[in-house]
């Protein structure tokens, strides 16, 4: 039997955490910010965590 691959877009977008949970950048920070208040930019720039219900799913896709 091969050995699992990592899918490589889901290793260059999440990491986990010490705690095992997953961890994401926001989406809508990348272009057309002028208008966009810099609250919203601001909030955008920190990380969050993955849903519970999405856990799995990308944790088959990292191979862990």
């Amino acid at each position: 039997m091969p050995k699992m691959k990592t899918k490589s877009s889901a290793k260059k977008r999440f990491k986990l955490t010490g705690t095992g949970k997953i961890k994401r950048k926001h989406a809508f920070k990348s272009h057309i910010l002028t208008k966009k208040e810099t609250k919203q930019k601001r909030n955008l720039t920190q990380s969050g965590l993955v849903d519970k219900a999405d856990e799995a799913n990308i944790k088959r896709q990292l191979t862990i």
